[in-house]
Protein backbone atom coordinates (compact mmCIF):
# COMPACT_ATOMS: atom_id res chain seq x y z
CA UNK A 1 0.00 0.00 0.00
CA UNK A 2 1.51 2.85 -1.30
CA UNK A 3 1.15 5.88 -3.56
CA UNK A 4 -2.09 8.18 -3.14
CA UNK A 5 -3.68 5.22 -1.57
CA UNK A 6 -2.29 5.34 1.88
CA UNK A 7 -2.26 9.32 1.55
CA UNK A 8 -4.58 10.65 4.03
CA UNK A 9 -7.40 12.62 2.86
CA UNK A 10 -5.99 16.28 3.45
CA UNK A 11 -2.77 15.62 1.49
CA UNK A 12 -5.07 14.39 -1.55
CA UNK A 13 -7.20 17.10 -1.43
CA UNK A 14 -3.90 19.37 -1.20
CA UNK A 15 -2.18 17.62 -4.07
CA UNK A 16 -5.40 18.15 -6.24
CA UNK A 17 -5.91 21.82 -5.50
CA UNK A 18 -2.13 22.42 -6.55
CA UNK A 19 -3.01 20.34 -9.83
CA UNK A 20 0.04 18.37 -8.81
CA UNK A 21 -2.59 15.19 -8.97
CA UNK A 22 -5.78 15.08 -11.18
CA UNK A 23 -9.17 13.61 -9.77
CA UNK A 24 -8.97 11.29 -12.50
CA UNK A 25 -5.80 10.11 -11.38
CA UNK A 26 -6.74 9.90 -7.81
CA UNK A 27 -10.63 7.86 -8.60
CA UNK A 28 -8.84 5.32 -11.14
CA UNK A 29 -6.20 4.62 -8.70
CA UNK A 30 -8.75 4.08 -5.90
CA UNK A 31 -10.76 1.94 -7.85
CA UNK A 32 -7.86 -0.22 -8.64
CA UNK A 33 -7.02 -0.78 -5.12
CA UNK A 34 -10.67 -1.87 -4.55
CA UNK A 35 -10.24 -4.47 -7.36
CA UNK A 36 -7.18 -5.63 -6.09
CA UNK A 37 -8.42 -6.28 -2.62
CA UNK A 38 -12.18 -5.72 -2.38
CA UNK A 39 -12.62 -9.93 -2.79
CA UNK A 40 -10.50 -10.41 -0.20
CA UNK A 41 -12.15 -8.09 2.41
CA UNK A 42 -15.48 -8.17 0.57
CA UNK A 43 -15.91 -4.54 2.34
CA UNK A 44 -17.76 -2.78 -1.14
CA UNK A 45 -21.48 -3.96 -1.89
CA UNK A 46 -22.32 -1.56 -4.58
CA UNK A 47 -20.39 1.14 -6.68
CA UNK A 48 -20.62 3.15 -10.19
CA UNK A 49 -17.08 3.44 -11.39
CA UNK A 50 -18.54 4.90 -14.29
CA UNK A 51 -20.44 7.19 -12.39
CA UNK A 52 -17.69 8.36 -10.16
CA UNK A 53 -15.18 8.83 -13.52
CA UNK A 54 -17.41 11.20 -14.79
CA UNK A 55 -17.60 13.05 -11.55
CA UNK A 56 -13.84 12.95 -11.15
CA UNK A 57 -13.80 14.38 -15.26
CA UNK A 58 -16.20 17.30 -14.10
CA UNK A 59 -13.73 18.20 -10.89
CA UNK A 60 -11.09 17.92 -13.14
CA UNK A 61 -12.76 20.75 -15.32
CA UNK A 62 -13.75 22.41 -12.57
CA UNK A 63 -9.88 23.06 -11.64
CA UNK A 64 -8.75 23.94 -15.45
CA UNK A 65 -11.43 26.49 -15.04
CA UNK A 66 -9.66 28.18 -11.61
CA UNK A 67 -13.26 28.58 -9.89
CA UNK A 68 -13.05 28.11 -6.18
CA UNK A 69 -13.38 24.21 -5.10
CA UNK A 70 -13.94 22.60 -1.62
CA UNK A 71 -11.86 21.22 1.14
CA UNK A 72 -12.65 17.56 -0.15
CA UNK A 73 -12.37 18.53 -3.75
CA UNK A 74 -11.27 14.80 -5.72
CA UNK A 75 -11.22 13.48 -2.33
CA UNK A 76 -12.89 9.59 -3.12
CA UNK A 77 -15.05 7.87 0.39
CA UNK A 78 -17.50 5.67 0.84
CA UNK A 79 -20.26 5.39 2.62
CA UNK A 80 -22.09 2.72 5.03
CA UNK A 81 -25.39 0.72 3.28
CA UNK A 82 -27.44 2.49 5.80
CA UNK A 83 -27.03 5.78 4.45
CA UNK A 84 -28.84 7.17 1.38
CA UNK A 85 -26.39 7.84 -1.76
CA UNK A 86 -28.94 8.12 -4.66
CA UNK A 87 -28.60 5.04 -7.55
CA UNK A 88 -26.57 2.83 -5.05
CA UNK A 89 -28.24 0.08 -2.71
CA UNK A 90 -28.89 1.26 1.00
CA UNK A 91 -30.09 -2.51 1.78
CA UNK A 92 -28.70 -2.00 5.77
CA UNK A 93 -27.45 -5.38 5.58
CA UNK A 94 -30.78 -7.24 5.23
CA UNK A 95 -32.96 -9.54 2.95
CA UNK A 96 -35.86 -7.45 4.24
CA UNK A 97 -34.50 -4.47 2.12
CA UNK A 98 -33.15 -6.52 -0.42
CA UNK A 99 -32.58 -4.42 -3.84
CA UNK A 100 -34.10 -1.42 -2.24
CA UNK A 101 -32.29 1.59 -4.03
CA UNK A 102 -31.79 5.06 -2.93
CA UNK A 103 -33.59 7.87 -4.76
CA UNK A 104 -31.72 10.64 -3.49
CA UNK A 105 -28.85 11.68 -1.09
CA UNK A 106 -28.69 11.61 2.55
CA UNK A 107 -28.15 15.26 3.31
CA UNK A 108 -25.06 14.10 5.11
CA UNK A 109 -24.06 13.13 1.51
CA UNK A 110 -25.24 15.72 0.06
CA UNK A 111 -22.98 18.62 1.95
CA UNK A 112 -20.02 16.11 1.06
CA UNK A 113 -20.29 16.63 -2.42
CA UNK A 114 -20.76 20.25 -2.47
CA UNK A 115 -17.67 19.99 -0.62
CA UNK A 116 -16.02 18.13 -4.13
CA UNK A 117 -15.94 14.37 -2.08
CA UNK A 118 -16.46 12.06 -4.95
CA UNK A 119 -18.41 9.08 -3.88
CA UNK A 120 -16.82 5.40 -4.63
CA UNK A 121 -19.52 3.26 -3.55
CA UNK A 122 -21.53 1.93 0.07
CA UNK A 123 -19.93 -0.09 2.24
CA UNK A 124 -20.72 -3.44 4.33
CA UNK A 125 -22.83 -4.22 7.48
CA UNK A 126 -23.76 -6.52 9.67
CA UNK A 127 -27.85 -7.61 9.44
CA UNK A 128 -29.98 -4.38 10.30
CA UNK A 129 -26.64 -2.50 12.26
CA UNK A 130 -27.06 -5.00 15.09
CA UNK A 131 -24.03 -6.66 15.93
CA UNK A 132 -20.13 -6.18 16.34
CA UNK A 133 -19.18 -8.03 13.32
CA UNK A 134 -20.03 -7.55 9.98
CA UNK A 135 -21.93 -10.59 8.10
CA UNK A 136 -25.44 -10.78 6.85
CA UNK A 137 -26.94 -13.22 4.67
CA UNK A 138 -26.97 -10.70 1.67
CA UNK A 139 -23.00 -10.56 1.30
CA UNK A 140 -21.60 -12.34 3.78
CA UNK A 141 -18.64 -11.44 6.04
CA UNK A 142 -16.39 -8.85 5.60
CA UNK A 143 -12.98 -9.84 6.70
CA UNK A 144 -10.04 -7.55 8.51
CA UNK A 145 -7.27 -6.10 6.35
CA UNK A 146 -4.99 -7.12 9.61
CA UNK A 147 -5.60 -10.75 9.48
CA UNK A 148 -8.59 -12.07 7.12
CA UNK A 149 -9.36 -14.51 10.23
CA UNK A 150 -10.33 -11.77 12.19
CA UNK A 151 -13.25 -9.25 12.17
CA UNK A 152 -13.22 -5.77 10.86
CA UNK A 153 -15.65 -4.84 13.36
CA UNK A 154 -19.22 -3.65 13.32
CA UNK A 155 -21.61 -2.39 12.10
CA UNK A 156 -19.36 0.20 10.23
CA UNK A 157 -16.97 -2.84 8.93
CA UNK A 158 -16.89 -2.58 5.36
CA UNK A 159 -16.20 1.65 6.13
CA UNK A 160 -13.08 0.58 8.15
CA UNK A 161 -11.81 -1.86 5.71
CA UNK A 162 -12.01 0.13 2.71
CA UNK A 163 -10.18 2.85 4.54
CA UNK A 164 -7.88 1.05 6.39
CA UNK A 165 -7.11 -1.13 3.00
CA UNK A 166 -6.52 2.18 0.91
CA UNK A 167 -9.73 1.41 -0.79
CA UNK A 168 -11.17 5.03 0.49
CA UNK A 169 -9.61 8.07 1.35
CA UNK A 170 -12.21 8.83 3.81
CA UNK A 171 -15.69 6.55 4.99
CA UNK A 172 -18.73 7.34 6.71
CA UNK A 173 -20.42 5.12 9.37
CA UNK A 174 -23.05 5.51 12.09
CA UNK A 175 -22.62 4.84 15.74
CA UNK A 176 -25.03 4.05 18.02
CA UNK A 177 -23.43 1.26 20.96
CA UNK A 178 -19.53 1.88 19.16
CA UNK A 179 -20.65 0.98 15.45
CA UNK A 180 -17.90 3.67 14.40
CA UNK A 181 -15.30 3.62 17.19
CA UNK A 182 -15.39 -0.24 17.63
CA UNK A 183 -14.49 -0.69 13.98
CA UNK A 184 -11.92 1.90 14.02
CA UNK A 185 -10.08 0.19 16.99
CA UNK A 186 -9.97 -2.96 15.28
CA UNK A 187 -8.51 -1.87 11.99
CA UNK A 188 -6.13 1.07 13.36
CA UNK A 189 -8.15 4.21 12.05
CA UNK A 190 -9.37 7.40 13.57
CA UNK A 191 -13.13 7.24 14.57
CA UNK A 192 -15.02 9.89 15.33
CA UNK A 193 -18.63 10.09 17.01
CA UNK A 194 -19.79 13.22 17.19
CA UNK A 195 -22.35 15.05 19.42
CA UNK A 196 -25.43 13.01 18.23
CA UNK A 197 -27.15 15.22 15.87
CA UNK A 198 -24.05 17.66 14.87
CA UNK A 199 -23.93 16.13 11.52
CA UNK A 200 -27.37 15.29 9.80
CA UNK A 201 -28.81 11.97 10.23
CA UNK A 202 -31.81 12.84 7.47
CA UNK A 203 -31.18 9.75 5.08
CA UNK A 204 -29.99 6.86 7.58
CA UNK A 205 -32.03 3.90 7.65
CA UNK A 206 -33.52 2.71 10.22
CA UNK A 207 -34.36 6.54 11.02
CA UNK A 208 -32.83 8.12 13.89
CA UNK A 209 -35.43 9.43 15.91
CA UNK A 210 -37.11 7.76 19.44
CA UNK A 211 -34.14 6.63 21.56
CA UNK A 212 -31.91 6.40 18.53
CA UNK A 213 -32.23 10.46 17.86
CA UNK A 214 -30.53 9.88 21.45
CA UNK A 215 -28.18 7.16 20.98
CA UNK A 216 -27.23 7.34 17.19
CA UNK A 217 -24.11 9.65 15.40
CA UNK A 218 -23.15 10.01 12.11
CA UNK A 219 -19.46 10.34 11.54
CA UNK A 220 -16.43 9.44 9.88
CA UNK A 221 -13.34 7.19 10.01
CA UNK A 222 -9.94 8.25 8.39
CA UNK A 223 -6.17 7.51 8.54
CA UNK A 224 -5.68 11.03 9.91
CA UNK A 225 -7.18 12.86 12.96
CA UNK A 226 -6.75 15.93 11.14
CA UNK A 227 -9.70 13.89 8.17
CA UNK A 228 -12.10 13.79 11.02
CA UNK A 229 -12.14 17.46 11.46
CA UNK A 230 -13.07 17.88 7.53
CA UNK A 231 -15.72 16.05 7.30
CA UNK A 232 -16.94 18.15 10.45
CA UNK A 233 -17.01 21.23 8.65
CA UNK A 234 -18.16 19.85 5.50
CA UNK A 235 -21.10 18.01 7.08
CA UNK A 236 -22.20 19.92 10.28
CA UNK A 237 -25.56 22.52 10.59
CA UNK A 238 -28.88 22.54 11.10
CA UNK A 239 -31.23 19.97 9.59
CA UNK A 240 -34.93 20.56 9.99
CA UNK A 241 -35.36 16.57 9.42
CA UNK A 242 -33.39 15.88 12.33
CA UNK A 243 -35.05 15.78 15.80
CA UNK A 244 -31.63 16.19 17.70
CA UNK A 245 -30.28 19.28 15.18
CA UNK A 246 -30.13 22.79 16.04
CA UNK A 247 -28.16 25.58 14.92
CA UNK A 248 -24.93 24.98 17.22
CA UNK A 249 -21.59 26.40 16.68
CA UNK A 250 -18.89 25.47 17.84
CA UNK A 251 -16.16 27.35 18.85
CA UNK A 252 -12.62 26.63 18.44
CA UNK A 253 -10.11 24.71 20.52
CA UNK A 254 -7.95 27.50 20.94
CA UNK A 255 -4.43 27.26 20.86
CA UNK A 256 -3.73 26.56 24.66
CA UNK A 257 -5.17 23.46 25.28
CA UNK A 258 -2.08 22.25 27.56
CA UNK A 259 -3.16 25.01 29.93
CA UNK A 260 -6.87 24.58 29.86
CA UNK A 261 -7.75 21.10 29.49
CA UNK A 262 -7.14 18.36 32.23
CA UNK A 263 -7.37 15.02 31.30
CA UNK A 264 -9.06 12.15 33.18
CA UNK A 265 -8.22 8.35 32.49
CA UNK A 266 -9.23 5.07 33.77
CA UNK A 267 -7.58 1.57 32.07
CA UNK A 268 -11.01 -0.24 33.15
CA UNK A 269 -14.36 0.76 34.76
CA UNK A 270 -13.97 -1.35 37.56
CA UNK A 271 -16.98 -3.47 35.83
CA UNK A 272 -16.22 -5.09 32.83
CA UNK A 273 -12.61 -6.37 32.44
CA UNK A 274 -9.78 -5.45 29.75
CA UNK A 275 -7.02 -7.02 28.01
CA UNK A 276 -3.68 -6.35 29.51
CA UNK A 277 -2.68 -4.50 25.72
CA UNK A 278 -5.68 -2.47 26.03
CA UNK A 279 -4.27 -1.51 29.64
CA UNK A 280 -1.29 -0.98 28.11
CA UNK A 281 -3.03 1.16 25.15
CA UNK A 282 -4.15 3.38 27.76
CA UNK A 283 -1.21 3.90 29.52
CA UNK A 284 0.80 4.46 26.30
CA UNK A 285 -1.59 7.44 25.05
CA UNK A 286 -1.69 8.78 28.56
CA UNK A 287 2.16 9.36 28.01
CA UNK A 288 1.67 10.87 24.81
CA UNK A 289 -0.49 13.86 26.40
CA UNK A 290 1.78 14.22 29.61
CA UNK A 291 4.89 14.38 27.12
CA UNK A 292 3.37 17.34 25.75
CA UNK A 293 2.46 18.95 28.87
CA UNK A 294 -0.84 17.94 29.79
CA UNK A 295 -2.11 17.17 33.56
CA UNK A 296 -3.27 13.73 33.12
CA UNK A 297 -5.18 12.20 35.95
CA UNK A 298 -6.55 8.90 37.34
CA UNK A 299 -10.61 9.58 36.90
CA UNK A 300 -13.01 6.85 38.26
CA UNK A 301 -15.94 6.30 36.57
CA UNK A 302 -18.08 6.19 39.26
CA UNK A 303 -21.85 6.09 38.79
CA UNK A 304 -22.02 4.42 35.54
CA UNK A 305 -22.07 0.68 36.76
CA UNK A 306 -25.15 -0.03 35.05
CA UNK A 307 -25.04 1.86 31.53
CA UNK A 308 -24.77 -1.09 29.93
CA UNK A 309 -28.12 -2.24 31.02
CA UNK A 310 -29.74 1.18 30.12
CA UNK A 311 -28.36 1.29 26.76
CA UNK A 312 -29.42 -2.25 26.30
CA UNK A 313 -33.10 -1.54 26.79
CA UNK A 314 -32.84 2.30 24.62
CA UNK A 315 -31.33 0.45 21.99
CA UNK A 316 -31.79 -3.41 21.59
CA UNK A 317 -34.92 -3.60 23.25
CA UNK A 318 -36.55 -0.50 22.16
CA UNK A 319 -35.29 -1.09 18.40
CA UNK A 320 -36.61 -4.28 18.59
CA UNK A 321 -40.22 -3.12 18.99
CA UNK A 322 -40.02 -0.76 16.41
CA UNK A 323 -38.42 -3.54 14.61
CA UNK A 324 -41.26 -5.78 14.97
CA UNK A 325 -43.60 -4.91 12.40
CA UNK A 326 -40.55 -5.05 9.48
CA UNK A 327 -39.60 -8.60 10.83
CA UNK A 328 -43.00 -10.02 12.16
CA UNK A 329 -42.97 -13.64 10.19
CA UNK A 330 -39.67 -13.07 8.78
CA UNK A 331 -37.52 -14.16 11.17
CA UNK A 332 -35.86 -16.51 9.01
CA UNK A 333 -34.99 -14.13 6.97
CA UNK A 334 -32.42 -13.11 9.74
CA UNK A 335 -28.93 -13.98 10.77
CA UNK A 336 -28.33 -15.93 12.91
CA UNK A 337 -26.62 -13.49 15.17
CA UNK A 338 -29.03 -10.56 14.81
CA UNK A 339 -32.08 -12.94 15.65
CA UNK A 340 -29.87 -13.57 19.65
CA UNK A 341 -29.63 -9.52 19.58
CA UNK A 342 -33.28 -8.91 19.65
CA UNK A 343 -34.26 -11.55 20.81
CA UNK A 344 -35.26 -9.68 24.14
CA UNK A 345 -34.02 -11.35 28.13
CA UNK A 346 -37.10 -12.77 29.75
CA UNK A 347 -36.89 -10.21 32.65
CA UNK A 348 -37.43 -7.32 29.98
CA UNK A 349 -39.56 -8.79 27.21
CA UNK A 350 -42.80 -7.18 28.68
CA UNK A 351 -41.34 -3.90 30.64
CA UNK A 352 -44.23 -1.82 31.54
CA UNK A 353 -44.07 2.24 30.37
CA UNK A 354 -43.34 2.85 34.16
CA UNK A 355 -40.19 0.74 33.98
CA UNK A 356 -39.00 2.08 30.79
CA UNK A 357 -39.39 5.82 31.77
CA UNK A 358 -37.37 4.56 34.96
CA UNK A 359 -34.98 3.83 32.59
CA UNK A 360 -34.71 7.07 31.08
CA UNK A 361 -34.37 9.15 34.82
CA UNK A 362 -31.72 6.98 35.59
CA UNK A 363 -30.13 8.01 32.43
CA UNK A 364 -30.46 11.52 33.00
CA UNK A 365 -29.41 11.65 36.64
CA UNK A 366 -26.12 9.24 35.01
CA UNK A 367 -25.70 11.93 33.14
CA UNK A 368 -25.71 14.62 35.09
CA UNK A 369 -23.46 13.20 37.64
CA UNK A 370 -20.60 12.54 34.87
CA UNK A 371 -21.25 15.69 33.06
CA UNK A 372 -20.96 17.50 37.00
CA UNK A 373 -17.56 15.53 37.34
CA UNK A 374 -16.11 16.70 33.77
CA UNK A 375 -16.73 20.17 34.87
CA UNK A 376 -12.96 19.45 36.07
CA UNK A 377 -12.06 17.24 33.35
CA UNK A 378 -12.95 17.95 30.48
CA UNK A 379 -11.56 15.20 28.81
CA UNK A 380 -11.51 11.12 29.34
CA UNK A 381 -9.26 8.63 27.86
CA UNK A 382 -10.37 4.97 28.08
CA UNK A 383 -10.79 1.83 26.12
CA UNK A 384 -12.75 1.52 23.10
CA UNK A 385 -13.33 -2.59 24.61
CA UNK A 386 -12.61 -5.17 26.87
CA UNK A 387 -10.82 -6.71 23.37
CA UNK A 388 -9.19 -6.00 20.14
CA UNK A 389 -10.51 -7.39 16.94
CA UNK A 390 -11.86 -10.79 17.22
CA UNK A 391 -12.19 -13.84 15.03
CA UNK A 392 -14.96 -14.51 12.88
CA UNK A 393 -18.16 -15.96 15.24
CA UNK A 394 -17.01 -16.20 18.70
CA UNK A 395 -19.55 -15.21 21.03
CA UNK A 396 -17.24 -14.41 24.41
CA UNK A 397 -13.85 -14.05 25.86
CA UNK A 398 -12.11 -15.31 29.31
CA UNK A 399 -9.86 -12.00 30.78
CA UNK A 400 -8.37 -12.42 34.14
CA UNK A 401 -10.43 -15.43 34.77
CA UNK A 402 -13.64 -13.54 34.22
CA UNK A 403 -16.29 -14.19 31.16
CA UNK A 404 -17.03 -11.12 29.21
CA UNK A 405 -20.27 -11.75 26.93
CA UNK A 406 -20.65 -10.52 22.84
CA UNK A 407 -22.47 -7.35 23.62
CA UNK A 408 -20.85 -6.23 27.73
CA UNK A 409 -17.45 -6.45 25.75
CA UNK A 410 -18.63 -2.90 24.07
CA UNK A 411 -19.84 -1.36 27.30
CA UNK A 412 -17.01 1.43 26.67
CA UNK A 413 -18.54 2.69 24.22
CA UNK A 414 -22.07 2.26 24.45
CA UNK A 415 -22.07 4.08 27.60
CA UNK A 416 -21.37 7.47 25.96
CA UNK A 417 -24.10 7.06 23.16
CA UNK A 418 -26.17 6.27 26.50
CA UNK A 419 -24.82 9.86 27.74
CA UNK A 420 -24.58 11.98 24.83
CA UNK A 421 -21.06 12.26 24.87
CA UNK A 422 -19.04 13.04 21.51
CA UNK A 423 -15.81 10.51 21.22
CA UNK A 424 -12.72 10.19 18.96
CA UNK A 425 -11.14 6.83 18.71
CA UNK A 426 -6.91 7.45 18.19
CA UNK A 427 -4.90 4.07 17.49
CA UNK A 428 -2.46 3.72 19.79
CA UNK A 429 -0.66 0.07 19.88
CA UNK A 430 -1.25 -3.77 19.14
CA UNK A 431 -2.19 -7.09 20.80
CA UNK A 432 -0.05 -9.73 20.97
CA UNK A 433 -1.57 -11.18 17.41
CA UNK A 434 -0.31 -8.16 16.02
CA UNK A 435 -4.01 -6.86 15.59
CA UNK A 436 -4.18 -2.75 16.16
CA UNK A 437 -5.43 -1.29 19.65
CA UNK A 438 -7.25 2.12 19.95
CA UNK A 439 -8.19 3.98 22.67
CA UNK A 440 -11.10 6.87 23.22
CA UNK A 441 -11.01 10.37 23.81
CA UNK A 442 -14.45 11.57 25.41
CA UNK A 443 -15.52 14.97 25.57
CA UNK A 444 -18.32 16.47 26.92
CA UNK A 445 -21.46 17.49 24.86
CA UNK A 446 -20.86 20.24 21.99
CA UNK A 447 -17.18 20.21 22.46
CA UNK A 448 -16.06 18.38 19.75
CA UNK A 449 -14.17 20.40 18.53
CA UNK A 450 -11.87 20.03 21.84
CA UNK A 451 -11.79 16.41 21.00
CA UNK A 452 -10.43 16.70 17.66
CA UNK A 453 -7.66 19.16 18.69
CA UNK A 454 -6.59 16.49 21.11
CA UNK A 455 -6.46 14.00 18.59
CA UNK A 456 -4.57 16.16 16.26
CA UNK A 457 -2.02 16.50 19.01
CA UNK A 458 -1.67 13.09 19.52
CA UNK A 459 -1.16 12.70 15.80
CA UNK A 460 1.32 14.78 15.29
CA UNK A 461 3.55 13.37 18.84
CA UNK A 462 2.57 9.72 17.87
CA UNK A 463 2.91 9.01 14.20
CA UNK A 464 0.24 6.54 15.08
CA UNK A 465 -1.49 5.21 11.61
CA UNK A 466 0.27 2.91 9.93
CA UNK A 467 -1.09 0.17 6.91
CA UNK A 468 -1.97 -3.02 7.33
CA UNK A 469 -0.01 -5.88 5.89
CA UNK A 470 -0.85 -6.99 2.16
CA UNK A 471 -3.63 -9.91 1.30
CA UNK A 472 -1.52 -13.14 0.44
Amino acid sequence: MDGLNAQPAYRIADLVRKREVSPIEVVDEHLERIEQVNPHLNAFVDLDAERVRREARKAEEALSRDVAVGPLHGVPMSIKSSIDVRGLRCECGTRLREGHIAESDAVLVERLRAAGALILGVTNVPDLLVAYETDNLLYGRTNSPWNPDYTAGGSSGGESAAVASGCSALGIGSDGGGSIRVPAHFCGLYGFKPTAGLIPRTGHWPDCIGPSALLASVGPLARSAFDLELVLDAAMGEDASDPSSGPFALEGAGTDLTRRVKIGFYEDDGVTPVTSETKQAVRDACKVFKEQGFSVEPFRPEGLESAHELWWMLFSIAGAERLQPLIEGKEDQLHALVQDLLEPPEDSRNASLREFLQVWDTRDRMRAQLLARMQEYRALICPVASIPAFRHSERSWTISGREVTYAKAFSYCQVFNLLGNPAVVVPVGYSKEGLPIGVQIVGRPFEDRLILALAERFEQAAGAWKPPPEPA
